[in-house]
């Protein structure tokens, strides 16, 4: 087995464990038999989890945001970085593609990229990535000094792993997204690899919620 192979195998065990690690911590509702959560939804329901909640940090453009910016449009927010070479541009893809499934919708989905590599990933690095999958979604910049405290609310795992060179480093980081209704609460989670029709169904029913 590979190094990139072992990588990938350590971020998909991540990501289900932080998934389980959410259902067990937030009270949240059990599965079905049929693989979705009790409320029907794909993801794993966090409904009233105390993580997770709340983000403040610098977009792509310059712009301080936060959750209330993004009122009345359901919000997918993933960490990853832009030199990652397989579960980023994956889930980015996916996102954009849950996007366009949901047609005239789709506007109301706001995708948020958070970058676990502040060093590498610049705003102008950040605009350009994010301009690759959609243009309305956006990069959030945290610095290096801010950043362990946000991937300790968000309960993500990162890890500079060390390349040939000083600047050929990876990173090592959970997989899943957390989604947020139209009103910025936290309610699901999604594992890497559901898949873009699992995404828009849950975007789909979260943007019902509030007709």
């Amino acid at each position: 087995m590979t190094d990139r192979t072992l990588s990938f195998a350590r971020r998909a065990w991540l990501g289900l464990a932080l998934a389980c690690g959410a259902l067990a911590l937030s009270g949240c509702s059990e599965r079905s038999g049929d693989g979705q959560s009790a409320g029907g939804f794909s993801g794993i329901d966090i409904t009233g989890a105390d993580y997770a909640t709340t983000l403040n940090l610098p977009d792509h453009n310059g712009q301080q945001r936060t959750l209330a910016d993004f009122k009345g449009k359901v919000v997918v927010i993933f960490f990853g970085f832009t030199q990652c070479p397989d579960v980023c541009p994956t889930s980015l893809t996916e996102m954009a593609e849950a996007k366009r499934l949901l047609g005239a919708d789709g506007e109301r989905l706001q995708g948020l990229f958070v970058s676990v590599d502040p060093e590498r990933d610049k705003p102008e690095v950040m605009r350009e990535y994010m301009g690759s999958f959609d243009p309305s979604f956006l990069a959030m910049h945290a610095s290096p000094e801010v950043l362990p405290d946000v991937a300790k609310h968000f309960r993500i795992y990162y890890k500079k792993v060390p390349g040939q060179t000083e600047t050929s480093y990876t990173m090592d980081h959970s997989a899943g997204s957390y989604i947020y209704d139209t009103q910025g609460r936290v309610r699901l989670y999604h594992r890497y690899g559901s898949g873009a029709p699992a995404l828009a169904a849950d975007v789909k029913k979260l943007l019902a919620e509030a007709r």
